[in-house]
Formats: structure tokens, sequence, C-alpha cells
């Protein structure tokens, strides 16, 4: 068993300054976890913190059932792929690879046997006597990878490993990287900003903001179901619609609009609470012809999206409401449109705190201290 538990754990820098604040966490054995947030909201710093690389403030690490918080990052049996691969450039492919294992004073012939057998599963075969400098981005991080992977680790520690290929790479390196997880059974604790990789790769995923985790919860779970307005405006290629609004016994009034209480919402709020309206922008549907519960507004800007378009109407008030519409489905700018949200797709939000009205989760990672 490879969990890691996290309990309390602090990072605190001089100054006052936590990076991270009074986390707990728990990631299950084999699981891919995922660590989303925007820049500065600490994931890299708790990475590091379980790879021993940052020497926390207080609290506990145990990976395996082992307390690993004082031990160095050498004897934590834990391998981390960073975000610029790290490879030796002096060194080849193959003595790259196997330089873990040399570490571990494993003779040479039998960490040259291992680097090659798993360069060979890594497409890296014929690159062996290459330095990296000879090697695509692609190559290293699959270089990086390898030697990751050749000395066995309970746990995978991925530092935005893919951020530094091309997009098409990337989309590859993706799908590649899930399945060698799936495919070994390590533990995976990977970090990125980009939530198309997390939604893409994770089994669960944590949102952070400011050394605190926001929602724990599966890709489907956050994605559909964010906690907060912080989550719901972070998550999505498309920004989730949040738009100012009040309660009126089973109804709720935005931008003009009157709309049916989601029955999430029913029995959590009062008549004339001022709330925050939330739809994803793929939840909506645009009508060309008055609509009852429709948003009315003036499209604004239409951006093309590939497979469909986004669009911005302006409802006035400098109220703003995006609705994404099928490839050949663009209305023109300067034409009026009516916005209309699937009502079991609406949420509402709380506008002092921002948490989500009717939530069934907790919010364990924000008893900070």
């Amino acid at each position: 068993m490879a969990d890691i538990v996290l309990n309390q754990l602090v990072k605190e820098y001089p100054g006052g300054v936590r990076a991270v604040d009074s986390l707990d966490l728990t990631i299950a054995d084999g699981e891919f976890f995922a660590l989303l947030g925007p820049s500065g909201c600490g994931k890299t710093t708790l990475l590091r913190s379980i790879a021993g690389l940052e020497t926390v403030t207080g609290g506990s690490i145990t990976i395996g059932g082992r307390d690993v918080t004082r031990l160095a990052p050498g004897d934590r049996d834990v391998a981390m792929v960073f975000q610029d691969y790290a490879l030796f450039p002096h060194m080849t492919v193959r003595d790259n690879i196997a330089y873990p294992l040399r570490i571990k004073k494993v003779a040479k012939a039998e960490r040259h046997a291992k680097a090659d057998e798993t360069a060979e599963g890594l497409s890296l075969g014929g690159l062996l006597e290459r330095r990296p400098g000879q090697l695509s981005g692609g190559q290293q991080q699959r270089a990086a990878l390898a030697r990751a992977v050749a000395c066995h680790p309970q746990v995978f520690l991925f530092d935005e490993p893919l951020s530094n290929l091309d997009a098409r790479l990337r989309l590859e390196a993706r799908t590649f990287l899930k399945r060698l997880q799936r495919d070994l059974g390590v533990t995976t604790v990977f970090v990125t900003h980009d939530q198309a990789e997390a939604l893409a790769m994770s089994d669960r995923m944590a949102v952070m903001q400011a050394g605190r985790i926001r929602q724990i919860g599966t890709p489907k779970e956050v994605f559909q179901r964010p906690t907060s307005t912080f989550v719901a405006g972070f998550i999505g290629s498309t920004p989730m619609n949040l738009l100012d609004a009040a309660v009126d016994r089973d109804t709720v009034t935005v931008a003009g609009a009157v709309l049916p209480l989601p029955d999430s919402a029913r029995g959590h709020v009062r008549d004339g609470e001022k709330v925050v309206f939330a739809a994803r922008p793929e939840y909506l549907t645009l009508r060309a012809e008055p609509t009852a519960g429709g948003i009315e507004g003036v499209v604004a800007i239409v951006e093309n999206m590939g497979v469909g378009a986004l669009v911005s109407l302006d409802a006035g008030d400098d109220v703003i409401v995006q609705v994404t519409v099928p490839e050949g489905q663009e209305p023109e700018p300067g034409t009026r449109g009516w916005a209309v949200a699937a009502p079991e797709r609406v949420l509402l939000y709380r506008a002092g705190d921002g948490e989500l009205v009717g939530s069934a989760q907790p919010e364990p990672a924000l008893t900070g201290s």
C-alpha cells in the first residue's frame, strides 16, 4: 500500500507567509491525484513537501503507513519529475535513467539493464547513447519519466511535466502518461495550473487557493458542482457565468429574467436573499425569439472555438452572459438573443461567502489556524 496521508500540514516561510496552511488530505493507493490552482496557491510547495524537498513547519506526512515527515528525500521512496525535466546534460539517456539506481549502489550491469528495459517500454531504445541536448522536448519528457519509473518508487510526484511541450505533443503526452500510470499502478500526485489537464487525467483532484484546499472530488463532481464561486470561476475551458441575483419566494431574478428556484436551493435560502446565479455557457441555450425565463441581451462578441462558438450577450448594466452555440448557428453581432438555462444545471451561491447553496460537501480543508 502506498497511500499518502497529510495531517494538519503547515509550511510557513519567514515573515509568517503560509504556503500550506493546516492542510488535511488523503490520497488513495494507486490513485492519480491532481493538485490544481492558480500560481502562488501552494500546490508546488505541497508537492515538494511530500517529496522532502521542503521542510514542513508543522503536521505530518505518511506514505504507505510510514511517517516520512522528517526523512530525507532519498529515504521516502518517491520519484519526482520536474517541469524542466532536470536531466543531467553531460550524461547519456541511459546514464540519466540509471542514475537513481546508481545512487542506491546497484551494480553497473544491473542498472544499465534496467535502464535499457525501461527505455524500450517508453520508446527510447534508439536514443540511449544521446545526450539531453540532442533530444526533442517530448523525448526529454519520456527520459525523465523513464528515470522515475526505473527505480520502482511507491509514489510518483509530477510538477507540471507537460508545460514545456507544444499543444499537440501535450495532448499526446497526457494520454501516454495516464496510460503509463494505470499500467504501473503507482500512486501519483500531479501538479498543474491547467484545469483541462486535471480534468482529463485525474481520478480525483483538489482545487487550491492561498495554501488551502477549496474542493476535493472527481473531475465530474468539481466541474458540474463547484462548492464555491472561486472554484466555479476557475474550472472550465470557458468561465462559468456568475451573475448577481435575488430570491423571490420560489423564483430567482437575474438580469431581469425570472427563473424557477433550483431544486438544490429549496429550503436553503430566504425570500429576498441576495445570491449569485451560476450556469456554465455549455448548459445555456441561445434563442433568437423572446423566451420565458430567458436572459435577454444583445450579441456583443462571437468567438470561434472550432466545433462551435462562444457568444457574449450584453444584458445591460455591465452584465455579460456567455453561451456556447454549435457550429453553423453563430448569431450576428448586434442581434438580440435570449439565454435559457437548463434548470437542473443552475447553481446558486451565497452572495456573502461565495459558498454553494444546498451543498452537502463539507469544507474540512478550510479549518485553518
